[in-house]
């Protein structure tokens, strides 16, 4: 099965906001709201994959003829590429009832886990979804970063308690989830989080703790002060605020600011190797990517994904290959051009 053949099944079973796009690069779903799309003005999803395409990679085939090298290690654990799931919820709402929050996750850790990368997992109002997905963890070593809502302090730790007895990889926060309306509904300290705060939390977790959402140098230094050992450069896709600039954009500072002190991964808008190349460049650790997953699995299970994961990973190898990069520490700022 190829991935066009994944798409053509996904279109059969997602929807109706999702239209499995050729290329998922935010237009076709705008404004769908509840779905896939952003809030108004509904350009940042295309905005994010857009800025993207205006960086150019510099071909430089005067090198040695090898296979590169895209092992990543994170917190002391060697993955296969340095390409992760983002977490994604509600997905019966967004995209359509082939699955429920807890069937994709548990097809999407399996797949991520068997190519030797790993899945976010999101959360929601029904805490069954992140207890499912750490029972799904399980027989994989552990391996997964189940994402925590910014819930009050109390429901924080209650699920970080699961964490911890269970001896789970890695936790994250989506601090850029502060503004949905069922965080607004709850204690007055659910939503928004002070360092102070942030550090309490992470000082409770017993694993590395990533925090995402993160788009000014300022909120990126805020996060290393909390002591998180990743932050995500994300804006959420626009579906909680719209009109930020795309993460391509607010990378390069953020990276300049803050790399070395913590990971910097970058989420939002990449839909190839040549864009990962492009954000590693630009000085990402690692990438999320979320929809394309999504609609490999609701295209084609476990199969769909290693055909998305097949294809990224050999467009991220070729486009090493033809700028003279031999590892990931050698994509460096000078392999793109920005006009």
């Amino acid at each position: 099965m190829n991935y066009n053949e994944v798409l053509e099944n996904a279109r059969g079973c997602i929807g109706p906001y999702c239209k499995a796009c050729p290329v998922c690069n935010g237009k076709a779903c705008g404004n769908a709201m509840p779905g896939p799309g952003c809030k108004y003005p509904g350009n940042v999803a295309a905005r994010n994959f857009e800025k993207w395409q205006e960086v150019c990679v510099n071909m430089d085939t005067l090198c040695s003829n090898a296979d590169p090298d895209i092992s990543f290690e994170l917190f002391g654990k060697t993955f296969s590429a340095p390409i992760f799931v983002a977490p994604l919820g509600a997905l019966p709402m967004h995209y359509g009832d082939k699955h429920t929050d807890q069937t994709y996750n548990r097809i999407m850790l399996k797949a991520a886990a068997e190519y030797g990368v790993a899945g976010f997992t999101g959360d929601g109002v029904d805490p069954e979804i992140m207890k499912d997905a750490v029972k799904d963890m399980l027989p994989l070593g552990g391996i997964g970063v189940p994402t925590i809502k910014p819930w009050n302090k109390e429901a924080v730790f209650d699920k970080l308690d699961i964490l911890n007895v269970n001896g789970i990889f890695a936790a994250a926060m989506d601090v850029d989830g502060a503004g949905l309306p069922f965080l607004k509904e709850m204690n007055p300290n659910a939503g928004s989080k002070t360092v102070a705060e942030m550090k309490e939390i992470i000082s409770y977790a017993q694993m590395p703790f990533i925090i995402k959402g993160i788009m000014t140098v300022a909120g990126a230094k805020k996060a290393v002060e909390s002591g998180a050992k990743g932050i995500v450069v994300s804006n959420h896709g626009g579906r909680v605020q719209g009109g930020t600039p795309s993460t391509c954009e607010v990378l390069p500072a953020i990276a300049e600011a803050v790399k070395g002190e913590t990971v910097i991964f970058v989420d939002g808008g990449i839909r190839s190797g040549v864009d990962v190349f492009r954000a590693l460049a630009l000085g990402a650790d690692a990438v999320l990517i979320g929809r394309p997953v999504l609609t490999s699995i609701y295209g084609a299970g476990e199969e769909g994904f290693r055909v998305y994961m097949n294809k990224i990973v050999g467009e991220l190898k070729s486009t090493m290959t033809m700028c003279g990069a031999a590892s990931l520490k050698e994509i460096t700022r000078e392999k793109v051009f920005l006009s």
